[in-house]
Order: C-alpha cells, then structure tokens, then sequence
C-alpha cells in the first residue's frame, strides 16, 4: 500500500526489527477473565467450565465463570477449548542455533531452559519468551562437544568451555553463576552410542575417533560440588554406562537426556534412588537403539519407569528435526513409554504434568506451570481435548506470557467498530503524536489506517497478523507495537 508521500506500510515487512527505540507498550489490563469448557491447572485432572481470574501479570483466582463474573468485567469465553498453563521445554539450544525465541513462544512454550550455548542473563516472561540460560557445557579439552560442533577453545560465548584441572573448573562454576547461569551442566561423553545425533556428520566433517576425552572423576565432583555451594542444579550429558556412572558418582540433579546407550540395570536403579531427574528428549533420541540387540533410549526409558523414576519434558528445541514449540510426538513417546504394561488417564495427565507443574518445581521456580494464585498468568488455550489428541497442542489458538497476549485467535481484531474505536482512544492518549484528531479510517489492502498530516504519522491496523503499527514519514521506519487485542482492554475498546 503506497501512502501519499511514497512510503509504505510494506517497506520494511512485518519481519522487520525496529531499532528506533519509539515502540510503546501498552499496560497490561487491571483484569481479564478465560473461560472454557476444559481447564487444566497443571496438578490435577482437568476441570470442566471452569474459569481464571488474571490481575496484572498474576493468576488471581480460579472458579465457575458465574463466581467471577462479577470480579471483572474484561471477558473471554473460549468455549469448546482447553487452558493450560504455558509449557516448559527443559532441554533447548535456542542461542546457540539462532531460533527464534517468538517463534517458540507462539506455539505454547512460554519457558525454556538453555542448556548449551552462550551465556545470558535470564530474561522474559512479560510477553516475550521466559529464557533460563544454563551458559556453554563444562567438558574436557578435546572432548564433547566442541570436538563436534567446532568453536575452538570454548568459552563463555560458545557451546561448551574446556577445563583441564579441578581449579579451573571450579573457577568456571562461579563464572557461570556470577554471570547468571540458572544452573551448571558438564559433558560425560565418550562416544560410540548407535544412532546418536552426536555421532552423525555435522557440517560435512565426521565425528573424531572414540573414545573421547573426559572429564575426570575429580573434576566432575569439584564442579557439582562448586554448583550446589553456590545454589545451582547440575546437568549432565552422559549417553553410556562410564559418563553415567560418573555422573552418579559426582551427585548430579539431572540428565539431560535418557541415555542413548543401554544403562545398566543397577546404575538405572542407583539413578532413581539417588533422586535424579531425567529430561526425556525421546523423540530427539529416538534412533538411540543398538542394532544388535534393540536395546537404547526406549528400554532405558521402560526400565526407569518400573523403578519409579522422575522424568520432565523436553524436546531439544534447536534440533534439525523437531519443533519450534510444543512436541505433540515427544508427548506421544513419553505416554508409551512411562506408563508401565497398560495406560489409563492418570498416564496422560501425568506427562501434561511433565511439561508444566513438575518441570516448574524442578527449575525451583514454582508455582510457574500451574494455573494457581500467583502463579504467573503464562497461559496456553487451543480448540478441543489435548487429552484426546496431543497434536493440536502444537498449534495453540491462545498464547499469554506474563498476561500478555502473544497469540490470541478467539477474538475478531480487525472488526471496524474496534479498529476505530481504539483510533479515537490512542488520539487522545498521544496527542502529540498523532495530530490533528478526527481523521477518517481507510483501508488499503490488509491495512486500516489513519494519516496524521500535522505530525506525518500513520497508524495502522494489519488484518494479516493483527498487530499495530506506526510509522513516521521523516525516518520511514515501521514501528511494530504488537498485538492490538493488547490493547484493546487498555483503551477500553474490548
């Protein structure tokens, strides 16, 4: 849509960054009501028509939408849907391989552990995506990772980070804590194991001969020790029976994986009595199986199951092959494989729980993964039962993070009563942007607009991603001010 000086809504495209530092962010609601036929809260069996309160940033109250009704007059009947807490992927490589953190967002997982890749600080949770970085995997000189994927020497802003003496590892350990590491993760890999992504061509080169190097037993003691001193959980890679038992010496809090090769049956044991955690990432692994006799990550799984082991979610977001969201074939393989000879409803609930409630626990972020008072207002909604059919939740029709809607197709954005509406609301709020007042909505293509003569601004609505924009005629720069259901209930024009 060419515009009366020649600039375009379109010159920059949806996808463009606004670098100008001029978005506005609307203020969250004081409430907001959901309503369902199905709610799932994270702990128990989902419940039916039931609804949840949200005040700011914060779940208020769960209840009939009759009791709360009168709470807050910003409603939104989902009907024939189904809220959930927003999920949580446990196991993601989400800066080390680029992805894009609203692409994850926006197909229901609202956090996400990093475990390898450069460190940051934790950041999200208001409307963008809740990032737990873990910072670069702590390995042995010339071992794995970075004999895989490449990045030299390591270092803080690389996959992994090499020690070569329990000094520098525990020195390592509280850079990595004071550079806000949510906790540690080491690499106990030998390689070897059938079928593991790791022993793969990685940009055309093959893997180094095995056994690899490895951290020694001193060394992956010092670096749980060095971890737990100062507050942090401690992952492992280990995919075979010598990093394993290693790790288990050392006291490590979690796997990051089910292993890739068969374990063997006193060390699972010794794993589930020692309380450790094992991050699933089946579908990720699912070629781990020894051809020779067909054991791997699925007799590993069935094995722990029956001991009574504690498993969380995970997918590896940032793997080639899976996606950048909710994994509906991870849950898939999850329920068939944990859930003993036969499964019932308590089977399915449970791994629902496995990337909610029990993965927010893990993290010590509780109540994050339930829908709870306090807890944070990260909610997901799709269209039907996901306890019938998985698959549907890789497509969520409601995403907010923080009470902030990311997704939201319930609601008709784009009707004109609405669009002009907030136009007559946002003249007056901003005055000194947009001038003068009582210019006519048009429409060009997927746009309704407003041109702003005095002040050479334009601000318009697309109906293809139903987000707001601005742009000023002097820099030409299109300023993305998010979802306009965001908003509506600040303008009032809900």
């Amino acid at each position: 849509m060419v515009l009366s000086s020649g600039i375009s809504f379109n010159v920059l495209g949806h996808g463009s960054e606004d670098h100008s530092g001029a978005a506005i962010v609307p203020g969250l609601p004081d409430c907001q009501i959901l309503a369902a036929a199905r709610l799932f809260d994270g702990i128990d069996f989902p419940h039916e028509n039931k609804a949840v309160l949200i005040e700011g940033n914060k779940i208020k109250q769960i209840g009939a939408l009759a009791e709360l009704s009168s709470l807050c007059a910003n409603q939104l009947d989902l009907g024939d849907s189904t809220i959930l807490p927003g999920f949580i992927e446990s196991h993601a490589h989400i800066t080390f391989q680029n992805v894009n953190k609203n692409s994850v967002l926006k197909h229901g997982i609202t956090t996400v552990q990093d475990t390898g890749g450069p460190l940051m600080a934790a950041e999200g949770g208001q409307g963008t995506l809740r990032l737990l970085s873990v910072g670069p995997i702590i390995q042995a000189v010339g071992g794995y990772p970075l004999n895989v994927f490449g990045g030299g020497e390591g270092g803080l802003d690389k996959i992994a980070i090499q020690v070569a003496s329990v000094a520098e590892a525990e020195q390592v350990v509280t850079d990595l804590v004071a550079g806000g590491a949510t906790a540690i993760k080491l690499a106990l890999e030998p390689g070897g194991e059938t079928g593991a992504p790791w022993m793969q061509p990685h940009d055309g080169h093959a893997p180094p001969e095995t056994p690899w190097p490895m951290l020694s037993q001193d060394i992956a003691n010092a670096i749980v020790a060095k971890a737990h001193a100062l507050g942090k959980r401690v992952l492992v890679h280990a995919g075979e029976n010598t990093g394993f038992e290693r790790a288990l010496n050392a006291g490590v809090d979690e796997f990051a994986h089910i292993p890739c090769a068969e374990i063997k049956e006193d060390l699972l044991q010794r794993a589930v009595d020692q309380g450790v955690t094992f991050v699933t990432t089946i579908d990720t692994l699912a070629s781990c199986v020894d051809t020779a006799t067909g054991k791997g990550i699925h007799s590993n799984t069935m094995s722990l199951t029956s001991k009574g082991a504690k498993f969380i979610y995970g997918s590896e977001i940032g793997h080639d092959n899976v996606p950048w969201g909710i994994n509906g074939e991870e849950f898939h393989m999850m329920l068939h494989l944990t859930s003993g000879e036969s499964i019932d409803f308590t089977d399915v609930v449970n791994v629902f729980k496995a990337a909610t409630s029990k993965a927010g626990e893990h993290l010590g972020l509780a109540p994050l993964g339930t829908i709870a008072p306090d807890a944070p207002a990260d909610i997901i909604a799709v269209r039907g039962n996901p306890f019938e059919k998985f698959k549907i939740l890789e497509y969520p029709d409601l995403v907010l993070s923080g009470g902030r809607a990311v997704v939201n197709n319930y609601i008709n954005h784009s009707s004109e009563e609405k669009i002009n509406c907030f136009f007559n609301w946002a003249e007056g709020k901003y005055s000194g942007a947009l001038a003068p007042t009582g210019a006519a909505t048009q429409v060009s293509g997927v746009y309704s607009y407003r041109y702003y003569p005095e002040t050479k601004a334009y601000l318009g609505v697309s109906s293809a991603d139903h987000h707001l924009y601005y742009l000023k005629e002097d820099d030409g720069q299109l300023h993305d001010q998010g979802l306009l259901v965001n908003w509506l209930p600040v303008s009032e024009c809900n």
